[in-house]
């Protein structure tokens, strides 16, 4: 599995829930439930202005994957996409990570 976040990773994921970062928070999930996951960061930020002109090109990647630009995604071994924060937390929490790498989701 591949979870693709921003550029601050898996950072503050153990904030309380309002102030949790969602890339932070998807890793935690994961990692709390036993799972083992690769991390992949990617450029383009959506507050970070600057980062506009070369977005497109720095979430390529991400677009082709999940039919869009905004991160967290978990890529699984079977090739489906989990995207969003609060789907991978629910995904972490109801698959047993026998179940996800035997591909049964």
């Amino acid at each position: 599995m591949v979870l693709y976040t921003c550029s601050e990773g898996t950072s503050f994921g153990g904030l309380p829930a309002p102030i949790a970062h969602p890339c932070g928070r998807a890793a935690k999930a994961l990692e709390d439930a036993g799972h083992s996951f690769d991390v992949k960061q990617v450029k383009g930020g959506v507050l970070k202005l600057w980062t506009l002109p070369s977005r497109g090109r720095d979430r390529a990647e991400i677009e082709r994957l999940s039919g869009q630009r905004s991160v967290p995604i978990l890529v699984l071994d079977d090739g489906d996409v989990v995207s969003g924060s609060g789907a991978i937390v629910r995904w972490a929490k109801a698959t047993p990570p026998q179940a996800a790498a035997s591909g049964a989701a």
